[in-house]
């Protein structure tokens, strides 16, 4: 059983569904994984998505990476992937790990790229939880990849691939 927390400041428009959408999201990409499963399994599965500033992410980019500045999306993975693939055993509560969106660098990104501020923060958040499932884009064929899945995922909630150049 999936659950997303979700911790949205004032900057991100409370009128927005972001349980659902950030929801839907991370299913779609847990779907596009090599663990569909933890979508449905009994066990309790937690994502915590935070949607906060460009400055608190600036923060922990700099702690955590090494780069003192914002950017659109953080993933703090919890899991091993060997722990991953052992998840259907029936245990205590699966933490997957955190995602956290900047507000500023998602809106500006978004109006970049003609689209709603939903939209890229579900792009996002998928990218986010392929990497809380233990994919990356460092090597080519990674990146080849974990692209390929968030294409996959974000098909499934009716978004265009963010990759595609307009012609």
């Amino acid at each position: 059983m999936l659950e997303v927390a979700i911790e949205a400041d004032e900057e991100w428009d409370s009128s927005r569904s972001w349980d659902s959408l950030a929801r839907k999201a991370a299913e779609a990409a847990i779907a596009e994984s090599a663990f569909p499963q933890l979508a449905t399994i009994d066990r309790q599965v937690e994502i915590s998505v935070r949607l906060t500033t460009n400055d608190e992410v600036r923060e922990l980019n700099a702690e955590w990476r090494g780069k003192d500045k914002p950017t659109n999306v953080l993933s703090f993975p919890m899991m091993e992937t060997g722990e991953l693939h052992a998840a259907n055993v029936a245990d205590h509560e699966l933490l997957l790990g955190d995602i956290v969106l900047a507000h500023g660098t998602c809106e500006a990104e978004a109006a970049d790229k003609g689209v709603s501020v939903e939209q890229h923060a579900a792009h996002l958040i998928v990218h986010g939880t392929l990497h809380l499932l233990g994919y990356d884009h460092l090597e080519d064929s990674d990146a080849a990849d974990m692209e390929t899945r968030e294409i996959r995922a974000l098909a499934r909630l009716g978004i265009a691939n963010p990759y595609e150049v307009a012609a």
